[in-house]
């Protein structure tokens, strides 16, 4: 019942690193109008994805540890902004994170509940 701060805290780093990645290009191949949209729809895809990577290796409370991933990406990324002023698209971006990771440790948690009923069906012995 514990909450897994490391996994936590790993995932919201990966999470902002992994927003940088598609980033950067369209900041440079495609300008800043583009690039503040890249940076929205990446907010929520990697909060979502490594949502799912910490609700692999928790076993309760995954909806808690997914808003507390999303809390933990958006406190990084006003860490290293200096806390300056945005534009909207970005406080959008930061509540999309918090929904991202919500909704990717969601998904864990469904895909575990499904794998344990899969394999307690297969346990059980029929009659013949």
């Amino acid at each position: 019942m514990n909450i897994h701060w490391k996994r936590v805290l790993i995932g919201a780093f990966l999470a902002e690193v992994g927003i940088f990645v598609p980033f950067i290009p369209a900041l440079l191949l495609l300008g800043q109008e583009i690039a503040m949209y890249v940076a929205v729809v990446a907010a929520f895809a990697m909060t979502f994805l490594f949502g799912i990577w910490v609700g692999k290796g928790i076993e309760s409370r995954f909806m808690l540890h997914g808003v507390l991933l999303g809390i933990a990406a958006v406190l990084i990324y006003v860490a290293i902004s200096f806390a300056q002023p945005e534009p909207l698209l970005y406080i959008i971006a930061n509540c999309l994170k918090i929904v991202g990771g919500a909704a990717g440790c969601r998904y864990a948690e469904i895909r575990k509940l499904k794998a344990n009923l899969t394999k307690e069906v297969s346990e059980v012995s029929f009659p013949q």
